[in-house]
């Protein structure tokens, strides 16, 4: 196996970004720059378009391809753009791909295909024929709750040893699976391990974790940076106290009315209320009525008070 060179590692706070829209087939522009600005100014290490967070599987493939030459445009080099290509023809991810290359992307970032439920050897050979093709790096991503397949502990080893396969972004929120993977890494440092639910941030960072791809970054990015940098230094007080924040934010944000899509409808909601962008959320999802709004908005003036 040919070493993977330093500057493949990536570390620190890297948002999965909200996609700004103004309608179902159009990008809020104004507010993408906004927030973008916003990010970076908060510290961030990084930005991560066309994830979860971003709503990537709601949005038609003009609109994919618009906001990674937008993004990147924009971020002009300030920091390293993560490009999710996740889909289920692989065709259609090599074509992102490729815009997000000659838009001047990073990195690119995959789940497992989402429709046949892949059996490991079947996910190693998918990932392999995939990451053969792609022009830039590629993060594997575990989300098992929305792709029905939990990328093992045993599969990123072996898919690690792919020179194009740098790292992995885990969101199945399963600290006890994030520690086997860590373990079984523990000889590959330059592979690089994030996390997605930064209610574990600060631990996963503590135990040897490369750092957070926080959905609340996109709001409060220097708190994040901040919690980040103080789990890095081993000063577990600021943690605790920087962590009671994230927990705020996670029950007062995230976690309004019986909705599935609760967190988004929250993070989209507060960025509106913040001025950063609009908050329209592609079909199936819509954004929260007044009842949820209003009560949000009291959360979030909470919120405030206590970062600030």
């Amino acid at each position: 196996m040919t070493e993977k060179p330093e500057n493949s590692q990536y570390r620190g706070i890297i948002p999965p970004m909200i996609t700004p829209l103004k309608n179902e087939d159009e990008l809020d522009l104004q507010g993408l720059h906004k927030l973008i600005d916003h990010v970076i100014d908060g510290g961030v290490h990084g930005l991560f378009i066309l994830g979860t967070t971003g709503e990537s599987t709601s949005l038609s493939y003009a609109l994919r391809h618009g906001l990674i030459k937008e993004t990147c445009k924009h971020v002009n080099g300030r920091v390293p753009v993560l490009v999710g290509v996740t889909d289920t023809a692989t065709a259609e991810s090599i074509r992102l791909a490729e815009t997000a290359r000659d838009a001047g992307a990073s990195a690119l970032v995959a789940a497992p295909p989402y429709y046949f439920s892949l059996g490991q050897p079947e996910l190693i050979e998918y990932y392999n024929y995939l990451a053969d093709r792609l022009p830039l790096p590629l993060f594997l991503y575990n989300m098992p709750s929305h792709t029905k397949i939990n990328i093992e502990p045993d599969t990123v080893k072996e898919l690690s040893k792919h020179d194009n396969i740098i790292g992995l972004k885990d969101s199945s929120g399963n600290t006890a699976y994030f520690n086997k993977v860590l373990f079984h890494m523990k000889e590959t440092p330059e592979f690089s391990l994030f996390v997605g639910p930064e209610e574990i941030m600060a631990e996963t960072v503590l135990l040897g974790g490369a750092g957070g791809v926080n959905g609340g970054a996109n709001m409060f990015p220097k708190l994040y940076v901040d919690l980040y940098n103080a789990a890095i230094n081993g000063d577990i007080e600021q943690v605790k106290k920087l962590h009671a924040l994230v927990m705020e934010i996670s029950a007062g944000i995230y976690s309004l009315g019986r909705f599935g899509s609760s967190y988004l409808k929250g993070l989209k909601g507060a960025l509106n209320l913040l001025g950063i962008c609009n908050d329209y959320m592609a079909s199936p999802l819509h954004k929260f009525e007044k009842e949820e709004k209003d009560q949000l908005e009291s959360n979030l003036r909470e919120i405030q008070k206590k970062i600030h």
